[in-house]
């Protein structure tokens, strides 16, 4: 399943093994609250999901080890505001000078 209104760093891409192992923090061997939004274009779901009652998507982005997807994310999104205060205070992937959203990452990986 896609985290929904998410979009992590690719595995290759700087901050992608942190920010798996951060997932896997929050949610290894817990008993997860899943709720199926919609599938995406290659028909894997995607959902809001709960661990440990913490939103997954939310921990992720106020951590930053995942930034808001943007194109599937509402303006007024609850994501936003987190996503501002992990930059601000320079967590996870905003220590990097010029992080690179994932979706940039893979359009320039594609064209290598």
């Amino acid at each position: 399943m896609r985290l929904a209104e998410i979009d992590a760093p690719e595995l290759r891409q700087p901050f992608g093994r942190q920010s798996k192992q951060s997932l896997a923090d929050l949610c290894f061997q817990e008993q997860a609250k899943v709720e199926q939004i919609s599938r995406d274009r290659y028909g894997r779901s995607v959902g809001k999901v709960e661990c440990r009652n913490v939103d997954a998507s939310a921990h992720q982005v106020a951590t930053g080890m995942a930034w808001v997807y943007v194109r599937y994310s509402k303006p007024d999104s609850p994501l936003y505001p987190l996503q501002d205060a992990a930059k601000a205070a320079k967590h996870g992937l905003w220590a990097d000078n010029e992080p690179a959203p994932p979706w940039e990452w893979r359009s320039r990986e594609k064209k290598r």
